[in-house]
């Protein structure tokens, strides 16, 4: 931002002044630029993730984003006033709506979301309305029916470490009931946690690494609070203020991570990482090679083009991480199919 600010209370007052107009419209600027990083997406899908984070036990980001490369890029939110991480569909449903007109055309939507969004109201808009996947978690409370076994708590069923269960084609809740919906079961063997997850097609194995990527938004979030932007500092007393800082950092993101991506992809690196095999996510190595734009003269990579995809060059786990990665087995207990 070009400015003729000199003290640093004057830089504040300013950010303060542009947080809070309300002629900036969030959505007509992000909007745009999102839309413009997706139309190179070059693949037949694209995976959503969906989720909310508290600030301050006052205030709820409610996101959604794309899952790009071992991060997520924000797509659309909203900040509500609200005190618990649990929203109802009515909340969010305009964003869904909005999303679908920033996808590429013809792209098949894969969506995950955790237990915070374990409704079949949502299930039903996602699978009839929007004609998009789900790999939604469940909570162990939930019902489910079974033909000749009648209604079922899912925390009756007793798993081992790494072990499995798939039920197709269940009936999923006694309030507002969906048919037809398929739960992957499991225990993972290193955290002891039990998943259940509901998916509109027939469950495999793959469901529960599909439903692992969501987690990838947790590494988002990470980038926005102590690692990178530190937004819980900002102490920001306003919902639309809020919003427009999610702004500055949506932007920030999408610019960082795909200067990252050319830095790898023209072969540049180790000029800015460290590790032998890249350790770095793309937003970092794009920070750092920002640094080296401001300080060495280096240059900008002129795209802010998101490209779908196999990763060229993944990030390497730590030895301890890639071991635990190992010793995650599962092994299928049982498979019901109910007709």
């Amino acid at each position: 931002m070009n400015t003729r600010a000199v003290f640093a209370q004057s830089h504040q007052r300013r950010s303060s002044r542009w947080l809070n107009n309300p002629r900036i419209n969030v959505q007509k600027l992000y909007s745009p630029l999102i839309a413009k990083a997706l139309s190179a997406w070059g693949e037949t899908s694209i995976t959503l993730i969906e989720d909310t984070t508290q600030l301050w036990d006052e205030y709820c980001l409610v996101r959604l984003s794309v899952q790009y490369r071992g991060r997520a890029i924000p797509l659309v939110w909203r900040v509500i006033r609200h005190h618990r991480s649990s929203v109802r569909l009515a909340v969010y449903q305009a964003m869904l709506k909005r999303a679908v007109g920033l996808l590429p055309a013809a792209v098949s939507v894969c969506f995950l979301a955790d237990r915070g969004f374990a409704d079949t109201a949502l299930m039903r808009y996602l699978r009839d309305e929007l004609k998009w996947h789900f790999r939604i978690r469940v909570k162990s409370t939930s019902w489910i029916y079974r033909p000749n076994q009648g209604w079922k708590q899912l925390k009756q069923y007793h798993l081992a470490l790494g072990e499995v269960v798939l039920l197709q084609g269940v009936t999923l809740t006694k309030t507002q009931a969906l048919s037809s919906v398929h739960l992957a079961l499991a225990r993972d063997p290193l955290s002891r946690q039990v998943w259940m997850v509901a998916s509109d097609e027939p469950t495999t194995l793959q469901t529960l690494r599909e439903y692992g990527e969501r987690f990838q938004i947790e590494e988002e979030l990470l980038d926005e609070k102590s690692n990178g932007f530190q937004l819980e500092r900002s102490e920001i007393d306003s919902g639309t203020a809020l919003s427009r800082l999610c702004l500055v950092m949506a932007v920030a993101t999408l610019v960082l991570s795909t200067q990252g991506q050319q830095v790898v992809a023209t072969g540049q690196r180790r000029r800015v990482d460290a590790h032998w095999q890249r350790g770095n996510s793309y937003l970092r190595i794009g920070w750092n090679w920002f640094k080296g734009v401001l300080h060495q003269g280096w240059r900008l990579f002129d795209t802010i083009a998101l490209q779908g995809g196999v990763d060229p060059e993944p990030a390497s786990a730590s030895k301890k991480q890639l071991q635990q990665h190992l010793e995650r087995e599962f092994t299928i207990k049982s498979y019901s199919f109910v007709t």
